[in-house]
């Protein structure tokens, strides 16, 4: 009985620590859609290679650059800085326990995924200074642990989705020098209570998006006071033009009578 104990323990004890080391299935389908997306010119992800995704962790190591990892799962992935080309791939909702992600100062294109609404840990995300198009998903807004959203220096257009503004853990966000449009969401830019407020640095150079706290739009055609000064003006002018030319009619007619009045006086018998 004693011997069958020691087994069984030895045999829990081992899965313990061999559990953590397995690949996780979700990380290694995230990790080798995103390899695909991705064309690395410099070829700086050198170990990002089918075989190292297979178990990219090790504990609380990772083979792979850029690529943090915490019992057993990747939960940081910073491949900022690289000149990588590319798409962001949909799969990398499938790393469900990534905190943060920093793919910024690349030259990815393409569309923010929806899909990263099911990255209900992540409370970073870095995609600034790409090429990034389309617009903001509003899905983004699931991600309920989201401390900071930079997308700053990207050709991202349409509004800003006036769900962001339910991140009440949000602390940083700038969204300046995209193609921007619409109002400003109250929401973020008058945000209640203790919620951190974001000031016009973060909505900057979106030449389409108006609100608080962007300055008022500089008015692109003629002001009403000009409006009304022109109107007032061009009927002072037709006015004197027209006085004027009745004091010029009256001149003629009455020239035109006293010559009239001399003919006939010539005609005119003497009595």
């Amino acid at each position: 009985m004693d011997v069958w104990y020691v087994v069984v323990v030895v045999s829990v004890l081992s899965t313990a620590v061999i559990l953590p080391c397995l690949s996780d299935p979700s990380d290694e389908a995230c990790l080798t859609h995103l390899s695909k997306s991705l064309e690395d010119p410099n070829k700086s992800l050198q170990n990002w290679k089918e075989p190292n995704f297979v178990n990219p962790c090790n504990g609380s190591t990772s083979n792979l650059q850029g690529a943090t990892c915490n019992n057993g799962r990747i939960y940081r992935l910073s491949l900022n800085n690289l000149s990588l080309r590319g798409t962001i791939s949909p799969f990398l909702s499938n790393c469900t326990n990534l905190q943060a992600l920093d793919l910024s100062s690349n030259l990815l294109t393409g569309p923010i995924p929806p899909d990263l609404q099911s990255l209900v840990n992540l409370a970073v995300l870095n995609l600034s200074s790409n090429r990034l198009q389309g617009e903001i998903p509003p899905q983004l807004a699931l991600c309920a642990y989201l401390n900071i959203i930079d997308l700053h220096d990207n050709s991202l257009t349409g509004p800003i989705p006036q769900q962001l503004g339910l991140l009440v853990r949000l602390s940083a966000f700038d969204v300046s020098n995209n193609h921007l449009s619409g109002p400003i969401p109250a929401s973020l830019a008058n945000r209640s209570g203790n919620l951190p407020r974001f000031n016009a640095s973060s909505f900057d150079g979106n030449k389409d998006l108006y609100g608080y706290p962007l300055a008022p739009l500089k008015s692109k055609g003629l002001s009403v006071l000009s409006i009304v000064g022109i109107g007032l003006g061009s009927g002072f002018a037709s006015l004197v033009l027209s006085f004027t030319g009745v004091c010029i009619w009256l001149k003629v007619t009455e020239r035109k009578t006293v010559l009239e009045e001399g003919k006939i006086s010539q005609l005119m018998p003497d009595y």
